[in-house]
């Protein structure tokens, strides 16, 4: 009466069933990782530094000789204010 209990997919679809599984359980621990570094790391970008400030800048394009000392030290001192 009870002889045959499967259910016709045999060993493919057992490992179908494992497979799915691992996916589901995989996505579910990433998705959840995801949303914590969005959460607790708000203030910074995607490669774990922090953000540039205005001074950062301002530095980077009196290094590159984009600007003079005399507008570096202005506007470094309206920064400060």
């Amino acid at each position: 009466m009870w002889g045959y209990l499967g259910n016709g997919y045999g060993w493919g679809g057992m490992i179908f069933g494992m497979v799915s599984m691992l996916l589901f359980w995989a996505l579910l621990i990433a998705a959840v990782v995801v949303l914590a570094r969005h959460a607790w790391g708000s203030n910074k970008s995607p490669e774990g530094r922090q953000e540039k400030t205005a001074l950062d800048i301002l530095k980077e394009r009196y290094a590159r000789g984009e600007i003079e000392r005399e507008e570096f030290e202005q506007k470094k001192h309206d920064l400060s204010k």
